[in-house]
């Protein structure tokens, strides 16, 4: 079997949609569609696929797999791309049958993601979760990979395949990067910290991809975040601080949008980027109002969340781009705002874009996250000075005064950050938290 000279352009896309019997999901094709011209593809046509089970050497049948080919031919796609996870001996035979560089899902989102990666960790976790995913592909495109090193003068030794050599090369840069974001998550911890003890609280911005979520951002911080209409316009987080709110200042994260089956090596290499989300005290959960699949968008986006560790995170479900729904749009064509006390998520109708609603989002944040503050007066007692030194060491203490037998401590700062005091031996975990349950939220001058 010979093998064929890849076309290094890329460009004219061939799109195979897998369709399970039983299943109909025309969004899944218009959505792949979108994500191969995200990644600089030309779509010249699209072929659907029915299938009842894999086939375990094209994934699609036989009979497909000519079609296939047939149809590259006569549209002179010089690549394919497949709207499902193909094994690595799926996507060799493929490329054998049809004599054209074929691509998955997984490939393509990561070659995305390759794209626009612009910080120093967001191009090591790239790198990383490409690497993993090439890992299982090494045999495609080599010709050389039986011979042995050994035999030639300068040469001669136990002997290694070139797939042998590649595979431990790939594992030594895989285990590189590992480190190296390793002392980056250190570093992230770091600030998170910083954060922590400044008392400030976070809020991450969650959602489907091209929802909006950078255009929110930049509304309400100012910011000047890059915004394209297409699908991971922005990979790297960027976290600003928001001033003037009634719960005072707070640190608004903005992070990679999510996807529906967003591959696993990718989810692994950017957790900690991720954690900015599963450790902010409230998720933004942004979603594409004029999307006619958004409940499935918001279903999608959960299972991420769930995977992350953030399910238990508190939401507020922003709808966004209110501008563009019509007359089948299902909610009012105006800003509102549920009640933070409804008894379910809160919900707001926003336009970013238009700046339409924003006084509403401002004032759910803030409802949102009084009701998760703490912020009174608390009398620490001598006997009690260790508990005093820990609410210190921590930033949990906006101001203190001298008091008879003690001190008077202000404390202000979320309860999450509170409570893992409450654990304290000796009784004073107890004591800390009957009080701050007793507490009266004063706010008095000092």
């Amino acid at each position: 079997m010979s093998l064929f000279e890849r076309s290094r352009k890329g460009e004219r896309a061939l799109l195979l949609q897998p369709q399970w019997v039983g299943q109909n999901d025309p969004e899944a094709l218009i959505e792949f569609g979108e994500l191969a011209r995200s990644a600089g593809a030309s779509v010249v046509g699209t072929l659907p696929a029915r299938i009842e089970r894999p086939n375990p050497k094209y994934f699609i049948g036989s009979g497909k797999a000519e079609e296939l080919k047939a149809q590259k031919q006569a549209l002179d796609a010089d690549l394919i791309l497949v709207n499902h996870a193909l094994s690595p001996v799926q996507e060799r035979n493929l490329e054998a049958l049809t004599e054209c560089r074929v691509v998955d899902r997984t490939g393509l989102i990561l070659d995305i993601f390759a794209q626009r990666a612009r910080s120093h960790e967001g191009k090591l976790q790239v790198e990383l979760a490409q690497l993993k995913h090439m890992a299982t592909r090494l045999v495609r495109g080599w010709t050389h990979l039986e011979r042995q090193r050994g035999g030639a003068i300068g040469l001669r030794g136990p002997g290694e395949t070139q797939l042998e050599l590649d595979r431990r090369l790939l594992a030594n840069r895989v285990k590189q990067l590992t480190l190296r974001l390793q002392k980056v998550e250190i570093q992230r911890g770091t600030a998170r910290r910083a954060r922590q003890r400044n008392a400030l609280p976070l809020v991450s911005l969650v959602g489907y991809t091209n929802a909006g979520k950078s255009t929110l951002f930049n509304a309400l911080t100012d910011a000047d975040v890059y915004v394209a209409d297409k699908l991971f316009a922005t990979l790297d987080p960027t976290l600003r601080r928001i001033e003037g709110l009634a719960c005072g200042p707070l640190v608004l994260a903005d992070t990679v949008g999510f996807l529906r089956d967003l591959p696993h090596d990718l989810i692994a290499a950017f957790k900690s980027t991720l954690i900015e989300t599963r450790d902010a005290d409230l998720l933004l959960h942004v979603v594409d109002a004029s999307d006619p699949e958004h409940p499935q968008r918001i279903a999608d986006v959960q299972a991420v969340l769930e995977e992350i560790g953030a399910q238990d995170v508190p939401q507020i479900l922003v709808f966004n781009k209110l501008d563009k729904l019509n007359g089948n749009g299902g909610v009012e064509h105006s800003p509102r705002s549920d009640s933070i006390d409804a008894g379910r998520t809160p919900r707001v109708w926003v336009s970013a874009a238009k700046r339409l609603g924003l006084d509403l989002l401002r004032g759910a944040l803030a409802q949102a996250l009084q009701l998760d503050r703490v912020h009174c007066w608390l009398h620490v007692p001598d006997a009690a000075g260790r508990l005093r030194a820990r609410l210190f060491a921590q930033g949990l203490v906006a101001n203190e005064r001298p008091a008879e037998h003690g001190w008077d401590l202000e404390i202000d700062a979320p309860r999450g950050l509170l409570e893992p005091l409450f654990g304290l031996p000796q009784g004073e975990g107890d004591w800390l938290k009957s009080q701050l349950d007793d507490a009266q939220p004063e706010v008095a001058a000092i």
